[in-house]
């Protein structure tokens, strides 16, 4: 579904991400995790197409990314930036709607479709109470849902998620990634998502990226990836790891 090959993005003629190259399968759930400044947000934008490459390929589907016009490819990757600051004067339901954009007709009508879509994706994150009230009235954590409904309700194979939890307390953090591993298992998205927290990545994802200064240092799976040496020597901090009390997926103790 996904695929970045020999990817290099460079600002001001430096270099932030160095060839990186993997891919993604559909329904998979594959989580980018690294230190601050690794390059996990660059690479979130470069493949939404916000961010210029400087070499390398994407491809959706098997076709390169670089023929897509802009309407075809928000059809295909729905976004969840980080920290965005949503118009607090829509309602709920309005700012969800604008995820139907990439399907609106030359006159720009939303149709009842639209809306039903629209409603549906509240649902599907627990928010439908929310649709009349005010975005500005509403919780970080509930914006938060409001802003994964708007990128389900944008009906794409693709979704990206940047930093979904960060300023979350712990019951919204978990809320929001049980939200989103659901709906890659039932609607058979495939969802990139980077993440500070390197056990709900562990819990939570197929399969880990692990960045490190621009580049792609392993990708595998959670108990692949999150091994004491390995992760004491990226974080510059030593660790221990053991295994969840309840899962059994690897948990990293910092000493």
């Amino acid at each position: 579904m996904l695929q970045a090959q020999n990817l290099s993005v460079a600002y001001h003629g430096q270099p932030v991400l160095k060839n990186i190259s993997f891919g993604m399968q559909k329904g998979e759930i594959l989580a980018l995790v690294g230190p601050n400044g690794s390059g996990k947000s660059t690479l979130i934008r470069a493949l939404s197409g916000i961010l210029p490459v400087s070499s390398g390929t994407i491809s959706l589907s098997g076709r390169l990314m670089s023929g897509f016009s802009p309407a075809e490819r928000a059809r295909q990757i729905a976004v969840v930036p980080q920290g965005i600051q949503l118009p607090p004067a829509y309602t709920a339901l309005e700012t969800v709607l604008f995820g139907r954009t990439p399907y609106l007709n030359f006159l720009g009508q939303l149709s009842a479709d639209d809306e039903r879509i629209a409603r549906e994706a509240l649902a599907r994150v627990d928010a439908s109470p929310l649709s009349g009230r005010r975005v500005g009235e509403l919780s970080g954590g509930e914006q938060q849902r409001v802003l994964l409904a708007r990128a389900l309700a944008q009906s794409t194979p693709i979704l990206l998620l940047d930093e979904p939890t960060s300023h979350l307390d712990i019951q919204h953090q978990m809320t929001l990634m049980e939200l989103v591993h659901k709906s890659a298992r039932e609607c058979e998205l495939t969802v990139l998502v980077a993440l500070h927290d390197l056990n709900l990545a562990a819990r939570y994802a197929d399969r880990l990226a692990l960045l490190e200064n621009g580049e792609l240092r392993a990708i595998g799976k959670p108990d692949e990836i999150l091994t004491q040496e390995t992760i004491s020597r990226v974080y510059g901090w030593p660790v221990q790891i053991v295994p969840h009390p309840f899962h059994g997926t690897p948990l990293v103790l910092p000493r």
